[in-house]
């Protein structure tokens, strides 16, 4: 068996960028996604760059076989992973009732239920050698709700909150459990969303920063980090205010999304 990190949404953004991070750290990959030649070239360059065992697995995690369909995978290749890291997904904004109602079902299949499956599936192999890591990518949109964001704030605060409830229970037990919190980011998430606006006024980060931050954070076994700049504050204050007057606020502040 291979010991690997396995990363899904693996193509483009935090994805590839975690790949090249862990690769560089000498890490052994398989990476998951739909694109499956954008992940044949990353690899290839990996493998050259730094002499590491990297498998490209084609999958969309809006399936509802697609965790059954990895471990399937992993099992056949003989890899074993002991760091996964849950990046997968994509975003929707505007009207609710504008919204198609399968494009956020796949946004929850994804964002959500593909997340806690894989961790379902990957973390009792973990737990019963005593050692591993979990990383999941939430949002600064997960802190509050967010007229506009429905569906992502609150798979994202799912996130959030399932990462830290895991952290509570395996901080002890040799499994590190991180919730990675970023503000925009300059990835294509953007172009998915339809809108630059759905930064919402944010600075851009960039993924080679936010991927650093957040494996430190999982090698101190923080729980969650917040990375981008002029997030921080933001992130932490608001959960404070009365929670109907934040979902008000929000959608004075989230409103320009919509069309003029």
């Amino acid at each position: 068996m291979t010991d690997v990190a396995l990363i899904t949404g693996a193509s483009t953004g935090i994805g590839a960028e975690f790949a090249r991070q862990l690769a560089a750290q000498g890490r052994n990959l398989a990476l998951v996604a739909r694109s499956v030649d954008r992940m044949d070239e990353l690899a290839a360059t990996l493998r050259q760059a730094h002499g590491v065992r990297v498998e490209v697995i084609g999958q969309d995690l809006a399936a509802p076989d697609a965790t059954a369909r990895v471990v399937a995978e992993l099992a056949a290749r003989g890899l074993r992973v002991n760091l996964l890291v849950n990046n997968a997904g994509f975003g929707t904004c505007g009207r609710f009732e504008e919204i198609p109602g399968d494009r956020d079902h796949d946004q929850l299949m994804v964002n959500v239920v593909a997340l806690t499956d894989l961790t379902h599936a990957l973390v009792p192999a973990m737990l019963a050698r005593g050692g591993g890591g979990v990383i999941n990518v939430a949002s600064t949109a997960g802190f509050q709700p967010a007229a506009y964001f429905a569906v992502y704030s609150a798979a994202k605060s799912f996130v959030l909150n399932f990462s830290l409830a895991l952290w509570s229970e395996y901080r002890d037990r040799g499994v590190n459990v991180l919730a990675l919190c970023p503000g925009p980011v300059e990835t294509g998430f953007f172009d998915t969303i339809g809108t630059r606006r759905a930064a919402i006024g944010g600075r851009m980060e960039t993924p080679q920063r936010v991927v650093a931050r957040a494996l430190r954070s999982l090698a101190r076994n923080e729980g969650y980090v917040v990375a981008g700049r002029g997030t921080f504050v933001g992130a932490h204050l608001q959960p404070r205010r009365p929670r109907k007057l934040l979902a008000l606020v929000s959608r004075a502040v989230t409103r320009g999304v919509l069309p003029a």
